[in-house]
């Protein structure tokens, strides 16, 4: 019987974290100065986080029939 690796809700803190860090990061170098290349760099980190978090929150949840399939 296999079991999922991780809570909903502990994905939903950890992608919330890594939306954190990304912005994070990326402000720090921000405020300390970068060129055109690393501020794309950044700008696809945080989006990429960002889609991430999103993607967590609306992926659908597993029907019964498709647990029982699983289990």
């Amino acid at each position: 019987m296999k079991k999922s690796m991780m809570s909903q809700e502990a994905a939903e803190w950890a992608s919330a974290a890594l939306v954190f860090v990304c912005g994070a990061t990326a402000g720090h170098y921000a405020q300390a100065g970068m060129n055109m290349t690393q501020w794309a760099g950044a700008v696809v980190a945080v989006l990429g986080s960002i889609t991430v978090a999103v993607a967590v929150r609306v992926w659908p949840e597993k029907t019964a029939s498709q647990k029982a399939e699983r289990d």
